[in-house]
């Protein structure tokens, strides 16, 4: 005898059962994949009430009474579909989460795997969920429908996005600690090296001059007292500076950024040609400073004319500096805009501390035939 056909009646149990069956296996598969263990066991709960819907023919999703029963009093988010993703119901949490009343049209892509989303909302807003899809199969294993349980993860996106940025702020506050070690170490050796050097030479000087004046002809004491002079201006230059430094230094030469209007006096062999609506975002007193010493050092070490141009590029602002003297020499290159280059101060130091404080950056070019050209690059400020 062949085997026997279930009766009407009993296969619509069967369906259910089999559904119920499937379901409790993907939970469980959720669940071994390190799924949260709400959404595996809403899965399972869920699997009744779609095998009741399927029975049914499908349910209407825009119904207009209350919803009642478990599938709707469940915490969480849950979206039934069928084997064409096509929405059969939503419970009560769902409609709480997207915004959606009661009877309203769901106009509404469903997922169509597992995973963190963005999920709509019916005012265009979106929350972040946690969101699982499991299949559910059929007495001969083909796939009926499925169900798509969603877990409000808004709590958990802003506690990752306020460490992410007390994460920023730390790794920005190293940086500005590096940066604070890095000048500490400059200015602790220039005082150790730079600013000893020339103190020795006039003590050296004076103790020579003054033991054996009488024995010195004029034109050897007149030799000793003009080196003296010129290590003494020297010195008085490096102090200047030195005071200048710290008078700038607001713990380690951060920047008060804001706008700030590109302006200079005209002056005698100094020609301005810079936009009157020009702007950098940038400290106003450190673009005074670096405006004062690039042209205070062109007209120290190049010749006349000295040209200021600004432009604007893009989101940036390039200001150059020229000068028609004789250029920077080639050795001087790698240490231009270090501590001290041959007797010419702390100005192309300060240069490049306040403007790389203020992320801008700084280099020099040759100009021909002759001639030298600094080039500063600050962020423009918006218009």
């Amino acid at each position: 005898m062949g085997r026997s056909r279930p009766s009407s009646w009993a296969r619509p149990v069967l369906h259910g059962v089999a559904l119920l069956l499937a379901l409790s296996a993907a939970a469980l598969t959720a669940a071994a994949l390190d799924v949260h263990p709400v959404v595996a066991a809403a899965a399972l709960v869920t699997a009744v009430v779609l095998a009741g819907f399927l029975v049914r023919g499908g349910a209407r999703p825009n119904r207009t009474e209350e919803p009642t029963g478990l599938f709707h009093s469940m915490d969480e988010a849950v979206m039934l579909l069928d084997a064409n993703y096509r929405v059969v119901d939503v419970n009560r949490r769902w409609r709480e989460l997207t915004g959606h009343a009661p009877g309203e049209p769901i106009a509404f892509d469903p997922p169509t795997a597992a995973g963190d989303l963005m999920l709509p909302r019916a005012d265009g807003t979106e929350v972040p969920v946690r969101a699982t899809l499991a299949p559910i199969s059929g007495e001969n294993g083909e796939t009926r429908g499925y169900v798509a349980t969603y877990v409000d993860i808004a709590d958990r996106t802003r506690a990752e996005q306020a460490l992410a940025d007390r994460a920023g702020e730390l790794e920005r506050g190293n940086e500005r600690l590096t940066a604070a070690l890095a000048f500490k170490n400059d200015l602790t050796s220039m005082l150790t090296h730079d600013v000893a050097q020339p103190i020795s030479s006039i003590a050296s000087l004076s103790e020579l001059l003054c033991a054996d004046w009488a024995d010195l002809p004029d034109d050897i004491r007149l030799e000793l007292a003009s080196k003296i002079d010129k290590n003494t201006q020297r010195l008085i230059k490096m102090m200047n500076d030195l005071q200048l430094l710290f008078r700038l230094d607001p713990a380690a030469m951060s920047a008060r950024r804001s706008p700030v209007p590109l302006t200079l006096d005209p002056a005698d062999g100094v020609e301005v040609d810079i936009d009157e609506h020009l702007a950098v975002l940038a400290d106003r007193d450190h673009v005074a400073v670096v405006l004062h010493n690039l042209v205070k050092n062109a007209l120290e070490h190049g010749q006349p004319p000295v040209v200021v141009r600004a432009c604007r590029q893009d989101d940036t602002v390039v200001l150059t500096v020229e000068d028609h003297g004789p250029g920077i020499p080639e050795d001087l290159m790698p240490h231009l805009f270090g501590r001290a280059v041959r007797g010419a101060g702390l100005g192309l130091f300060i240069v490049r501390h306040l403007v790389e404080a203020n992320g801008g950056t700084v280099h020099y070019e040759p100009m021909a035939p002759r001639g030298a050209r600094m080039v500063v690059t600050w962020e423009a400020a918006p218009i």
